[in-house]
């Protein structure tokens, strides 16, 4: 008789992992990536105790994932986490091919208690986003500076590259 592990089971583990790091000096957010064939990666925020803010949860689950399974694309995976999705966390959900995203709490409810990353969300819609934070591209007028395309131009004459 198998046991068959169901998408709620998924979500509440992800819950307690994040229950448990915040008595572990962590933020109060947990992941899970589960792969096709039912393996799973866990994933706790640790921005505060490693004084990294990349460290969210849902980053630090496909980090352990793709480190594991010795590649960076998790296509047929899921991601379970305590919480909605920041946008950088959903950008890195993207970036690994992640099929599908499964939260508990939603973006307000960790607003309520503190987390409130609105404004990260408000600047992909804002045509006034530069006020939060100034993106400009900058044209080399230096004649001896390296092109800006040279990057690319090598990358695709690199028999040895890897296609993301």
């Amino acid at each position: 008789m198998s046991i068959t592990v169901t998408a709620e089971q998924f979500l509440a583990r992800s819950i307690r992992l994040a229950t448990a790091n915040v008595l572990n000096s962590g933020g109060p957010f947990g992941a899970m990536i589960v792969t096709a064939d039912g393996k799973t990666f866990d994933g706790v925020n640790r921005v505060t105790a490693d004084n990294d803010p990349t460290a969210h949860a849902e980053v630090t689950a496909i980090r352990t994932a793709c480190r594991e399974l010795g590649t960076f694309d998790l296509s047929g995976s899921v991601l379970y986490t305590s919480c909605e999705p920041c946008p950088m966390c959903l950008a890195s959900a993207l970036w690994a091919r992640v099929d599908r995203v499964v939260f508990a709490a939603g973006r307000h409810d960790a607003a309520a208690v503190g987390f409130d990353d609105a404004v990260f969300y408000e600047f992909f819609e804002n045509q006034d986003r530069d006020a939060l934070l100034p993106v400009s591209q900058l044209v080399l007028e230096d004649p001896s500076a390296p092109a800006p395309l040279e990057p690319f131009t090598t990358w695709n004459t690199l028999e040895s590259r890897i296609d993301y």
